[in-house]
């Protein structure tokens, strides 16, 4: 009996699969993003990452997949643009985590990185575009600097600070 090949095994991903214009959209998306972040965390595991780690790494990977470009941006995650990831690490996780710090950010920026490059690795995701999302993954001085100045906003100083990096 033959295998019947998942929607999102490698030889069947189709980028367009993954574009969002409806509220179905959106949930069929979710529910694909959840087949390759599953795929994501084996092949972690298939190549020696330790079960933790490789759910650590898969963490952050749905937080920025899912939350962010699924859910709030409506963004299609297979055509990530690097500066998402600015936008991510530097207004959204600060604005909607209840305690945001740079430990759980860096650790969110792994998964994220590690990510888009087993996605370079499977040909569905050129390797110069998961290479600029790794280098803006570790900006982390800038992000350490946004989470600093968010908690130091006083009065009306809201506007100011999402003006440094508006995600728009």
């Amino acid at each position: 009996m033959t295998e019947k090949k998942s929607e999102t095994s490698p030889a069947s991903i189709n980028a367009a699969h993954f574009d969002i214009a409806s509220l179905d959209d959106e949930i069929r998306v979710d529910h694909l993003c959840c087949e390759i972040l599953q795929r994501f965390v084996a092949a972690l595991q298939e190549n020696g990452v330790e079960p933790l780690a490789a759910g650590r790494l898969a963490r952050g990977a749905d937080y920025f997949i899912r939350d962010f470009l699924v859910a709030d941006r409506r963004t299609n995650p297979l055509h990530p643009e690097p500066e998402r990831v600015r936008q991510f690490g530097g207004n959204w996780y600060i604005i909607t985590t209840l305690e945001p710090n740079l430990t759980e950010l860096a650790d969110t920026l792994a998964g994220v990185t590690a990510f888009y490059r087993f996605l370079a690795d499977k040909k569905l995701l050129e390797v110069d575009n998961a290479e600029a999302i790794a280098t803006a993954c570790t900006e982390l001085a800038f992000f350490k600097e946004r989470i600093e100045a968010f908690w130091d906003i006083e009065g009306d100083g809201f506007a100011a600070w999402d003006a440094g990096c508006p995600v728009t």
